[in-house]
């Protein structure tokens, strides 16, 4: 079987991977995880614990493969408000709940949850629910800094 070890470098030169690994967020948390390449390829992932790949990293195999991370579509809760003040206070809610929110303009999105759909609604917040890839914010603490670019 494949191993993955290594994630290389954000900003490290960008030639043609030779494989998709597409998953999920919640796949992409994991340090010990395994998965299978686009092509059907069974791998092993075995990173440092604590490393969240994100869509379009590049990790290489253990046969010096360079291959594509993919964010595979997640059910998700598209959440938009009548003002950035309305907005705002709902991310404060969910943040008070330490739920993984992507932040967008003008929009909030998180993983389908009738709960946390119900608060939402509750507060005044338009919520429609849709599938799409799951790009949260890494947090204040997280090393990197890792930035979005949303349609």
């Amino acid at each position: 079987m494949l191993e993955i070890s290594t994630r290389l470098e954000r900003g490290a030169p960008r030639g043609a991977a030779a494989g998709q690994l597409k998953l999920t967020f919640d796949a992409r948390q994991k340090s010990r995880l395994r998965a299978r390449l686009a092509s059907g390829e069974e791998v092993a992932l075995l990173l440092p614990r604590g490393e969240v790949l994100r869509g379009g990293d590049l990790v290489q195999a253990s046969d010096g493969r360079v291959i594509e991370v993919v964010a595979e579509p997640e059910a998700l809760l598209h959440v938009t408000c009548g003002s950035p003040a309305a907005l705002a206070r709902a991310a404060y809610h969910l943040g008070n709940r330490h739920v993984p929110v992507q932040v967008g303009e003008g929009y909030l999105r998180l993983a389908a949850d009738h709960v946390l759909e119900a608060m939402l609604k509750g507060l005044g917040a338009t919520v429609t629910p849709i599938n799409a890839p799951f790009e949260p914010e890494a947090g204040a603490y997280a090393s990197g800094g890792h930035h979005h670019h949303h349609e």
